[in-house]
């Protein structure tokens, strides 16, 4: 589980990047109250901590901007581009005998260049800077709270509906920068049903029916998290939250104005929250598995392509 959290913390510090077109999107989420619970190393059962419990509310916002784009003749981009987005969090944390982050704002930007190779290739490039901090208050901002990233992914188009890729990333997440793999999975089947798979930004599993031109019901399964840069006990750490969310997502276009509305209602599966040392030792250390449980969770949306 270790593995995996440290995965979703550097995913969720990586601006992500699609130079499709002009869009804008928002997205409010309510995780609903659970127990804290700790897994110790090894086989041993996880343990409850005491009385504590927590539960969040997320808001999330991102806006892509391409500066130029051209299509080639298998209609893929050579384009430039920006990308802003934000996350801010409220962690509704009781019962805690150690103190807990109850607040995280993620703010990114960032510039991509998509480029086809070959008719079997293209590069994908990305280089950014965000802030990840446990306050909204700009005025107890240090440079200790920005990190940079960037990455650099080649794709194969093996059919006109799945491309895999791989490459590298960097970010400056433990002081200073690292390199570390990227993955890059899309994979659709388009129709009536739908199947959909992306392992993009983070990970997105769904299926799908069409009922209409405008009415669309999805099985999916969602990964997400954000992170805080902060001191704790004098020593440079980290605060990741991380969720994997499960349910069922409507989305309804609302009439020819390129507005859709979306929505989930499902579970939250698995929900790490938990300080680590900004260090790689502390990263991977197998004493720090902390989470929250199983608990109900909806969110509802809007995402406009102009």
């Amino acid at each position: 589980m270790k593995f995996i959290s440290f995965c979703l913390t550097t995913l969720a510090i990586l601006l992500y990047l699609e130079g499709n077109a002009q869009q804008v999107s928002f997205r409010t989420e309510y995780i609903g109250n659970s127990g804290y619970y700790y897994l110790p190393p090894g086989e041993k059962p996880r343990e409850k901590i005491g009385n504590s419990k927590g539960s969040a509310m997320v808001y999330q916002g991102a806006v892509n901007i391409p500066l130029s784009m051209k299509m080639n003749e298998k209609n893929r981009p050579t384009a430039w581009g920006i990308g802003l987005g934000g996350s801010y969090v409220s962690l509704k944390n009781r019962n805690f005998s150690d103190e807990m982050v109850s607040e995280i704002m993620n703010i990114q930007l960032g510039v991509y260049h998509l480029r086809p190779l070959n008719d079997r290739w293209s590069m994908r490039a990305s280089l950014g800077a965000g802030i990840f901090a446990p306050t909204t208050d700009f005025s107890k901002l240090t440079f200790k709270n920005v990190l940079g990233s960037g990455g650099l992914v080649f794709i194969r188009h093996l059919k006109p509906n799945l491309d895999i890729g791989g490459g590298v990333s960097i970010n400056s997440s433990l002081g200073y920068p690292m390199i570390f793999p990227a993955v890059y999975v899309k994979w659709k089947l388009h129709g009536k049903y739908d199947v959909n798979v992306e392992v993009i930004e983070g990970l997105e599993l769904s299926a799908g029916y069409d009922f209409n031109d405008r009415f669309k019901l999805s099985y999916a399964i969602e990964m997400n998290g954000q992170v805080a840069l902060l001191k704790k006990d004098g020593k440079d750490v980290i605060f990741s939250h991380q969720y994997i969310v499960t349910g069922f997502r409507p989305e309804l276009k609302l009439g020819k104005t390129g507005l859709t509305m979306t929505g989930m209602v499902g579970l939250n599966l698995y929900r790490p929250a938990a300080y680590s040392d900004r260090t790689l030792k502390g990263v991977f250390a197998s004493d720090n598995d902390y989470f929250f449980s199983v608990s109900p969770y909806a969110s509802v949306g809007l995402k406009m392509k102009l």
